[in-house]
């Protein structure tokens, strides 16, 4: 087979298509002209010889060539945008002010943010962990950089950067799942998350009772650890002392949420745009996580061999 050469820009618009959903949406993030976009993924295919599409009704779903392509163009663009960050980022200095619930904070970024930090070291990160619905309104009026938030029902703007399969948790010696009415532990009023929860659990004729409220995902946790209640979580927030409870539990799966990049308007400096871009290539990879979950694998095997030890 001859060699190819794939062109970066069809990459990215091939990339921006599978993660917007959308060829108009992608056209206007890039810049460029839907006409333009669709004879990228037209020539894309032809150069690969491959299917990368196919359609149910409207959807526009991806083939297994589709997935493998995408797998490989994560990575590409991922190592591209992070080398000319690289040979810039001595040049790159200043503060920037990212908000972001704590779950993010804790379990989704610290791998990221260790990788920045090493790439661009005169950049100073300040995060300020808050709720999705209060972040929005902070981004908006400029009372911080960026942020990165659940999207929720009337959240308009922002950049789908990346997605969280939620889960259903309890602790790991727990049996609240078995009570009736479940007892849950969730995030307050007005969270997707907790919407999520209650409307699974209806739609099967499940009874439920709140028995813990928490903005901070570590207070779920703590309630779900203690045997209280079963909770809704991210999977990145699948610890030491949680597990996993689905269909043979007799809770119905949960959908993934989206993961929304804010910018506050009117905010240019190299610092930001060097973070905006960093939060951009990696959310949507696999890399950043699982760096985290070895990391967190290896301190959960050093703790139980310092605990048979003793």
């Amino acid at each position: 087979m001859p060699l190819i050469s794939l062109d970066i820009r069809m990459l990215r618009s091939f990339v921006s298509v599978v993660q917007t959903g959308s060829i108009t949406v992608t056209a206007r993030q890039l810049g460029r002209t839907q006409p333009a976009i669709t004879l990228q993924l037209q020539r894309l295919e032809e150069l690969t010889n491959k299917t990368l599409f196919h359609y149910e009704g409207r959807r526009q779903l991806l083939t297994d060539d589709g997935d493998l392509v995408l797998s490989y163009a994560k990575s590409i663009l991922r190592l591209h945008d992070e080398m000319l960050q690289r040979l810039a980022s001595p040049d790159v200095e200043g503060n920037v002010v990212l908000g972001t619930p704590d779950l993010y904070a804790a379990f989704v970024l610290p791998a990221i943010l260790n990788r920045f930090r090493k790439a661009f070291p005169k950049v100073q990160v300040e995060l300020r962990c808050e709720l999705s619905t209060p972040l929005v309104g902070l981004v908006r009026r400029g009372e911080i950089d960026l942020a990165l938030v659940t999207k929720m029902e009337g959240f308009s703007g922002g950049k789908v950067v990346g997605q969280e399969q939620l889960i259903w948790m309890v602790g790991n010696n727990s049996d609240a799942h078995y009570a009736d009415p479940v007892p849950l532990a969730l995030l307050p009023p007005g969270n997707i998350y907790r919407e999520h929860a209650i409307d699974k659990l209806e739609s099967i004729g499940r009874n439920w009772k709140i028995a813990c409220v928490s903005a901070s995902a570590v207070g779920l946790q703590a309630a779900a650890v203690a045997g209280m209640a079963v909770t809704v979580l991210g999977r990145s927030a699948l610890q030491p002392g949680l597990r996993e409870i689905g269909a043979s539990e007799g809770f119905p799966p949960l959908p993934p949420v989206d993961l929304l990049l804010y910018r506050a308007a009117g905010r240019n400096s190299a610092a930001i745009d060097a973070l905006y871009n960093y939060l951009e290539s990696y959310l949507g990879s696999d890399s950043g996580r699982i760096e985290f979950a070895a990391e967190t694998e290896r301190v959960s095997q050093r703790q139980s061999l310092a605990d048979a030890a003793e």
